[in-house]
């Protein structure tokens, strides 16, 4: 049976009340975490006040060895 490692990245989203997440910053963090061997396996938004976005929870996998 495959066994599985897990690792979770937040990126800030920026703006007086949150919301505009960097598409540099995600691409970023995806193409890191990439070249390591983890793969994306779900994303999440964490809201704040009022349905804003404060963070985009990134989760990813990867088998281990």
């Amino acid at each position: 049976m495959k066994k599985y490692e897990y690792e979770i990245k937040s990126i800030e989203a920026k703006g007086f009340i949150g919301g505009k997440v960097s598409h540099e910053a995600f691409r970023r963090t995806l193409n890191d975490m990439g070249s390591e061997g983890w793969e994306l396996v779900e994303v999440v938004a964490s809201n704040q006040d009022f349905g804003s976005t404060r963070y985009v929870i990134c989760v990813f996998k990867r088998e281990l060895k």
